[in-house]
């Protein structure tokens, strides 16, 4: 499932835009939806990876038994969508570069699980070199 993200982390790299990518899994494993940080190509503050996994899933009548994979751990503007729409299960592949909301969700009933991936730590690093003020911007600043 994490290489289904780490593709759309690729593209949005290859595209010149934040390198996070997402997918939505259904109880079965099927894939419900894909997609990448798209911040930068589209002027859109609010197109995370997993706001644009979350969209191309369509609707769905409630979320059980699904699984948001993501190659970045959620910020808070991710973690609330994980929350609000009650998504039981989240996979991460790094929070390294970024420590995210993942601990928050954990918390709050979500099964979480942090790969520590190296291929998706050294994308996100790479990112965080060659764009700090992009990198900065995409999450909420310096702290």
């Amino acid at each position: 499932m994490l290489a289904v993200a780490l593709e759309e982390a690729r593209a949005g790299a290859a595209e010149g835009g934040v390198p996070v990518g997402a997918a939505l899994f259904g109880p079965d494993g099927d894939l419900l939806g894909r997609g990448h940080n798209r911040r930068v190509q589209d002027g859109d503050p609010a197109t995370h990876g997993e706001t644009a996994a979350f969209r191309a899933a369509g609707r769905r009548p409630d979320y059980r038994g699904t699984t948001m994979v993501t190659t970045l751990s959620p910020c808070w503007f991710c973690a609330g969508l994980i929350r609000q729409f009650r998504i039981p299960r989240l996979v991460v592949g790094e929070a390294e570069n970024f420590g995210g909301q993942h601990s928050w969700l954990s918390d709050h009933g979500v099964d979480v699980t942090v790969l520590d991936d190296p291929d998706c730590a050294a994308l996100m690093q790479r990112f965080a070199v060659e764009h700090p003020d992009a990198w900065l911007e995409d999450i909420g600043g310096p702290e």
